[in-house]
């Protein structure tokens, strides 16, 4: 499934909104006039009770086909009534969900102060005063004290209870709507849109003395990721692009996002390291509220880069994961020899694997199954392989509870052997 999720995090950079919140619904429900192709529906709600609205785009909206890859974004795609075979071919084979803004509240202070009077800071809070880009998760702490173990990996990695208990800050509802909607879904690909900078970040986006630890970045999926879309870009990878203030010299118009600037509880990092997903997020100008005649260009500027990305999700292999009656089983791990990043199957038993061209031990295993393992060679003029295992089921020993003996006879059973080889062993 290819995902295709960009979760605006901000109420800036929004290119194809420019008036009030109002106006943004009413646009969502337009753009859903076309139930062929598309569908609206609400993950949650902010703070002062809007919605938080997603588009759907696929040749089956709302439904879940096998295979098909899921892709979350923030954007509007055009072309497909009118004939544009690319986007009809994305549209058929993917599903994009754009959710137009995680903080709505914050997006209508910024659209009431106008393009003119827009400072750099109005409406990045909700309506709590919260920075949503630092209210997930802090899990890379977590992925940095496990990385000193020799078999430590980097995904799926549990939120913490001391998140939900013992939180100095609360869990926004906006928040806690976008952890659901991202372990609700089996998003393959995501990209963020902010403003401020142009360049392209991509995790991990905290630095927790890796060099102390020996740690070293486990997958480089993200950065090919930045790279696809810097490339499309007509002037983000030109090292000679003039830049917001911060250096960028000859990184080609992406950085990792910790080199960068370090912060915890950013939703990247989440993303790559709680679920299937890998996000990143893509800077694209220093006007954090550009003015309604900038839209238009802004949105030529990245179009074909947009387009890119969303193609990227079929790099690799997918497959469905089944025992030998042929039922998909959900939850299976995929794992690839040499990479420390496993992704699960979905409901339905089928999977996205992203990988490059060439040669791979594929692993999928499941609890109570036997594992099975593949050699696949992707070649480079192939964009997706597929890839299907069966799992045999292992006959498990039965448990004590099988045998419905409680647990203190049990132990009273071995203290009475005990206390008898005890008193003749004295008599020896």
């Amino acid at each position: 499934c290819l995902s295709l999720t960009c979760k605006i995090t901000y109420s800036v950079k929004l290119k194809l909104i420019f008036a009030l919140v109002e106006s943004l619904v009413e646009r969502i429900h337009t753009i859903s006039k076309c139930p062929h192709i598309s569908q609206t529906y609400s993950i949650g709600r902010s703070v002062e009770g809007k919605d938080l609205l997603v588009i759907e785009f696929s040749d089956n909206p709302g439904q879940h086909d096998l295979c098909e890859y899921k892709v979350h974004y923030r954007y509007k795609t055009f072309g497909y009534l009118l004939g544009n075979e690319r986007i009809q071919t994305i549209i058929n084979t993917t599903r994009i969900h754009i959710l137009p803004s995680m903080n709505p509240d914050g997006y209508e202070i910024a659209a009431s102060e106008g393009h003119e009077y827009n400072g750099w800071t109005s409406g990045r809070a909700n309506a709590q005063n919260l920075d949503l880009n630092r209210n997930f998760p802090d899990l890379t702490s977590i992925f940095y004290n496990r990385c000193c173990f020799r078999h430590f990996r980097s995904d799926h990695i549990p939120i913490p209870e001391s998140y939900w208990i013992n939180k100095v800050e609360v869990v926004a509802p906006e928040t806690y709507a976008v952890m659901k909607w991202i372990r609700s879904n089996p998003f393959i690909i995501s990209a963020s849109l902010h403003g401020g900078e142009l360049v392209i970040s991509y995790p991990l986006t905290s630095l927790d003395t890796p060099k102390k630890k020996g740690c070293t970045y486990p997958h480089q999926m993200n950065k090919q990721l930045a790279r696809t879309y810097a490339d499309a870009h007509p002037t983000m990878s030109n090292n000679d692009t003039e830049r917001c203030g911060a250096s960028f010299a000859n990184k080609e118009g992406i950085t990792n996002g910790a080199q960068w600037y370090s912060f915890a509880g950013g939703m990247s990092d989440f993303n790559y390291l709680h679920s299937n997903c890998y996000e990143i997020t893509l800077e694209l100008g220093y006007d954090k509220f550009p003015s309604e005649e900038e839209l238009y260009p802004e949105w030529l500027r990245n179009k074909e880069a947009l387009l890119s990305f969303m193609e990227f999700v079929s790099s690799g292999i997918k497959g469905i994961v089944k025992d030998e009656h042929g039922n998909g089983i959900k939850g299976a791990t995929i794992s690839v020899r040499g990479m420390r990043h496993d992704i699960t199957t979905a409901e339905d038993g089928d999977y996205w694997r992203l990988l490059n061209p060439g040669v791979h031990i594929v692993t999928a295993a499941a609890s109570g199954y036997s594992k099975v393992s593949k050699r696949i060679n992707l070649p480079r003029n192939i964009q997706v392989g597929r890839v299907d295992f069966v799992l045999k089921k292992v006959p498990r020993e039965p448990s004590l509870d099988y045998f419905n003996i409680p647990m203190h006879q049990i132990n009273t059973a071995f203290m009475s052997i005990s206390d008898f080889f005890q008193k003749h062993l004295k008599k020896i």
